[in-house]
């Protein structure tokens, strides 16, 4: 019986480490995982790129309407959310005091113009009293004054009648056009003051014309030399689901503003066909077209390279193309590109092949250069610091690091030194 058991445990044994022997072999394979090249195919397809931006609606024509004189507010009409049109009386201010200011001037008037009959009398008659010589040329002057004061006093009460009369007609406040109250901030019986005053008017009502509305989106810089003004806009509600809207860009401003600590432009985009749904305040997502095309051959962003020429040292671009069991550099020439995929105006053809990331004799090449340009500044001095107290020092040239030893940074310090020449023997 034991040796039945030991045969058992003999051949488990074996069985194990036939089996973990298999799996180490497949990992340490040098076809692992990790040499595998993404990629994809160049293929026929319609490209658009547009700009997205959010923003606020708000109407086109807003205003605060504030009374032009002092008062108390004797009758107000609307209330908040009230549809109003042109001329219809918004509210009306007390006007007591100002019919017993017209009166008062009226009396004023009858008073002046009684003075003026009177001096007019006595200037006539000492005109000819003194053709006669039968008064003094002192008496003639301060006739002729009294008779000019009289009348600059009836100028002036006409003038404040006039101006009591436009007061009374600036009591009431009619609408300046078809609009909706937004706001109305006082009551009926509350003193207000006049827009001419210190603090430019108490405002009573604000209204606005909901049948024009805009809408105020903040565009990034990187955006904004893509637009233009007049474009077509595409606009989304975000509180009216389904809910497809156009507008226009109105205005771009050139003044650049930070908001939410991202700097951007403010563009005024005109909202055409204003749903009635759609009211002020509510948040509308912007999509702006800039550019596209239709049917080219296009390929993932990231199968497109871009790289200094250091012999013209301009910016090229290219693509891997797989040829066989490797790949082959081609420049292209890129057109219309979105957030995914980039048109290829020349240099590659549909169906063809292109890798997604760098070839590996690509990478081994640009390691190469790497540790090229790094052995031409000399050998240094790595300082490495171990567990012990006391650090050792030792001297290594860069161009034969390995990769396990580039991966120790956390414990290896490199400090460049000059190459100090060897005395002769």
């Amino acid at each position: 019986m034991k040796a039945f058991f030991a045969v058992i445990l003999i051949l488990a044994l074996g069985a194990g480490g036939y089996f973990g022997w298999g799996y180490l072999k497949k990992n340490s394979s040098p076809a692992a995982d990790n040499t595998h090249i993404s990629t994809a195919i160049a293929e026929l397809r319609d490209i658009n790129f547009a700009v997205n931006a959010a923003g606020e609606i708000a109407p086109a024509e807003q205003v605060s309407v504030r009374p032009e004189i002092n008062g108390l507010l004797e009758m107000l009409k609307v209330d908040i959310g009230d549809h109003v049109k042109k001329d219809d009386l918004l509210f009306k201010l007390d006007d007591s005091e100002l019919q017993q200011q017209k009166a008062s001037n009226l009396t004023d008037i009858e008073k002046a113009k009684l003075g003026v009959e009177k001096a007019e009398r006595d200037y006539n008659r000492a005109k000819q009293l003194l053709a006669e010589k039968l008064i003094s040329q002192e008496a003639y002057d301060d006739a002729k004054t009294d008779y000019d004061l009289s009348k600059n006093a009836l100028e002036r009460a006409q003038k404040d009648l006039a101006i009591t009369e436009e007061h009374l007609t600036k009591t009431e406040v009619r609408a300046p056009f078809d609009c909706t109250v937004l706001t109305r901030p006082v009551s009926v019986g509350q003193a207000v003051s006049g827009s001419g005053g210190f603090n430019s008017g108490t405002e009573v009502l604000t209204i606005a014309d909901l049948n024009s509305m805009i809408i105020n989106a903040q565009v990034n810089q990187a955006d904004v030399p893509r637009l233009k003004v007049g474009e077509p806009v595409e606009i989304t509600i975000e509180a009216v689901p389904g809910l497809m809207s156009t507008g226009m860009v109105e205005r771009i401003s050139p003044q650049a503003t930070i908001k939410n600590n991202i700097k951007g432009y403010p563009t005024r985009i005109v909202l055409k066909n204003s749903d009635p749904r759609v009211r002020p305040g509510m948040t509308a997502n912007v999509k702006i077209p800039v550019a596209s095309a239709a049917n080219v051959t296009a390929v993932p962003l990231s199968a497109v390279f871009t790289e200094k020429n250091p012999d013209t040292s301009e910016l090229e671009r290219f693509v891997y193309v797989q040829q066989g069991e490797g790949f082959e550099k081609r420049n292209v020439k890129v057109g219309v590109a979105d957030y995914f995929y980039a048109e290829i105006e020349g240099g590659l053809k549909p169906g063809e092949v292109v890798s997604l990331e760098l070839p590996k004799d690509e990478l081994e090449k640009k390691g190469r250069q790497l540790a090229s340009a790094d052995t031409s500044k000399g050998p240094r001095i790595e300082v490495k610091l171990p567990l012990g107290p006391m650090p050792t020092l030792t001297r290594t040239n860069t161009a034969t690091a390995t990769a396990a030893d580039s991966a120790k940074t956390n414990s290896t310090r490199s400090v460049p030194v000059a190459r100090t020449p060897e005395k002769p023997s």
